[in-house]
């Protein structure tokens, strides 16, 4: 799996003209799902997420996590993070899980996100919609992880 993850004031997301998803401060991550995937990625990037120290603490250094500052996480699914593009100018999207595959782990990584942080704290986006997003980025702090390349 792969997500950028950025620190947000707000964000939002919508679908078909509804706001599927919004959080206030916290991070908007975006999830791409690759075919080699599988529930221990969604596991191992959740909890890497949500305690990734980003947040400023009272002498302003980013000593403090999502879950430590009470934020929200909008999450938005995001095939095309595995895109190819080593060979002309369109993208190859071969890399990226089927659509009913990637549904299936962009669900378990949000449940996983709502069991660790509670319901009210996690909003999402609508899978396989074209979606409209609102952020105000803070920072702006932005992180890129990949569960094939765990740095």
């Amino acid at each position: 799996m792969r997500a950028v993850i950025q620190r947000v004031h707000r964000a939002q997301v919508s679908a078909d003209g509804a706001i599927t998803g919004k959080v206030g401060q916290g991070l908007f991550v975006l999830l791409g799902v690759g075919q080699d995937d599988g529930p221990e990625d969604a596991e191992w990037l959740v909890q890497k997420i949500v305690q990734l120290r980003i947040f400023n603490d009272a002498d302003g250094l980013m000593n403090n996590s999502v879950e430590n500052v009470q934020g929200g996480v909008l999450i938005v699914s995001q095939f095309t993070l595995h895109a190819r593009y080593k060979k002309g100018n369109r993208p190859s999207f071969i890399a990226g899980a089927r659509p009913e595959v990637a549904e299936n782990y962009y669900l378990q990584f949000c449940e996983l996100m709502r069991k660790r942080l509670g319901q009210s704290r996690v909003g999402t986006g609508k899978f396989g919609a074209h979606m409209d997003i609102e952020a105000e980025l803070n920072g702006p702090v932005t992180i890129i992880m990949d569960t094939k390349n765990k740095e």
